[in-house]
């Protein structure tokens, strides 16, 4: 059941309520720390309420717990902070007893301030604590549904030195893309519906076993885990735009000459390759499929982390369907066992929303962002497509030897290095993303076939 408790002029209270607080925050001595930082709770009710929209800066957007207690939401602020106040813009489901606690780690926690008869509204907090994460903690639901936050605002002083926009690790676009508003608009109904918004590239192993990575050690050979390699035949620790671009694919389609790489899996010491042609998908991440634009050529990140915990993977802001086997889904580490004969698979999707400044930067993810409730924020107006990786290991049986170079199975993640051929690309976002189709490589759709296809019956442009 979907929680739609909120007249609209709650909206516009509540909007009001963000700018006295803004207003506050500007006359008083602390800084708001949270916005835009990377969040985490201990449940989420559905999929449009996910736990980084409590720290979006926006109205209209929230997170939303389970139905039971306890729960609990937190922030990331990077760095150490001396946190001085905390704000809470409820919506009709709030908390009346909870506590507010910091941490160093995200381990052990602090609470600095506790309290019971919560009235819900715009709770205003005056507290004192240090610490990088800080957490809400509900133990007492004030009404039958569950926690229900439009924000979660934390202020104080950070100890994080500001980084530069255009020191070393920032890549520039040239041109950058600017003026981009994001779409809030709902495409119209169509009939036949419009169902998928999506093409394919499949692409086979490239390169196995290399202890490389262009994107996070680039010209450091050697410096990596193991990873496994598709698309790009050449990639490696001093590979360019340049470099990529004059090599071969092991995809289908020609002209996408992109570097894609995760880390190796192994079987105890014996490395594991995916077997045949991987899926991966380029979908819309937002609502406004017609709003998606191609990769700029060079655009490069990383899709989640090698440090992750259990729950950073599970909980990721995008969609995460972890790992399956058999009849065995949703598993956030590599099941024990898995069926004799059946395949380990893997289906983890990619932030598609880009701020249009930069190719890359220092943390190889902070121009990307993933949407919120299907539209991109205004810190990253851009959409582009949304890739997915749906990768399948021929290994079964007995799997307690089965993990990644990186470690368990919630540290998988993956590297893309944009290297499509422009034209290419920008046919397939076109006909199949754009146009609200689920194509194969050739931008075909089984489904729809007087549509025609993007590409020749050699992957190329007519």
């Amino acid at each position: 059941m979907r929680q739609r408790i909120l007249a609209p002029l709650g909206v516009t209270v509540l909007a009001a309520a963000l700018l006295v607080a803004a207003n506050q925050s500007a006359q008083a001595a602390d800084t708001l720390l949270s916005q835009g930082r990377p969040a985490l709770a201990s449940s989420v009710e559905n999929g449009e309420a996910p736990a980084v929209a409590a720290v979006d800066g926006r109205p209209d957007t929230r997170w939303g717990s389970q139905w039971a207690d306890p729960q609990w939401i937190r922030v990331d602020l990077g760095a150490t902070a001396a946190i001085t106040r905390v704000v809470l813009h409820w919506e009709t489901a709030y908390a009346k007893a909870y506590q507010i606690q910091t941490s160093a780690d995200g381990a052990a926690w602090t609470t600095i301030l506790s309290r019971t008869g919560g009235a819900g509204g715009t709770e205003t907090l005056t507290v004192s604590g240090s610490g990088r994460y800080v957490r809400l903690l509900g133990t007492q639901r004030g009404t039958g549904y569950g926690y229900s936050l439009f924000e979660f605002q934390v202020f104080g002083t950070s100890s994080a030195t500001p980084q530069p926009t255009d020191g070393p690790g920032y890549v520039h676009a040239s041109p950058p893309v600017t003026g981009v508003v994001p779409s809030t608009a709902t495409p119209p109904a169509q009939n036949p519906p419009v169902t998928h918004r999506e093409f394919q590239a499949n692409c086979s192993v490239s390169r196995t076993n290399l202890n490389d990575d262009p994107i996070v050690f680039p010209r450091l050979p050697g410096a990596s885990h193991s990873h496994t390699f598709m698309g790009n035949r050449t990639t490696n620790a001093n590979s360019t735009l340049e470099t990529l671009q004059a090599g071969g694919t092991s995809c289908i389609t020609p002209g996408d000459k992109t570097g894609y790489w995760m880390p190796t899996l192994l079987n105890g010491d014996q490395a594991v390759q995916p077997d045949g042609p991987q899926v991966i998908y380029y979908k819309s991440g937002v609502i406004d499929y017609r709003s998606v634009r191609p990769f700029p050529p060079g655009l490069r990140y990383v899709v989640g982390s090698p440090a992750a915990t259990l729950d950073e993977f599970r909980y990721a802001p995008g969609a995460v369907e972890g790992f399956e086997c058999g009849n065995s889904a949703f598993n956030w580490d590599i099941p024990a066992t898995c069926p004799a004969g059946t395949q380990l698979n893997v289906r983890y999707a990619a932030p598609s929303c880009w701020n249009g400044l930069h190719l890359d930067t220092p943390d190889h993810k902070s121009h990307m962002s993933y949407p919120v409730n299907g539209v991109c924020p205004a810190s990253h107006p851009v959409a582009v497509p949304m890739i997915e990786f749906k990768m399948a290991w021929p290994v079964s049986g007995n799997m307690s030897a089965v993990r990644f170079s990186s470690g368990r199975g919630y540290s998988f993640h993956y590297d893309v290095y944009n290297v499509w051929d422009p034209p290419t690309l920008a046919a397939l976002v076109r006909h199949c993303i754009n146009g609200g189709l689920q194509c194969n490589p050739r931008g075909f759709d089984l489904y729809k076939p007087e549509r025609g296809a993007a590409l020749n019956e050699n992957y190329e442009l007519p």
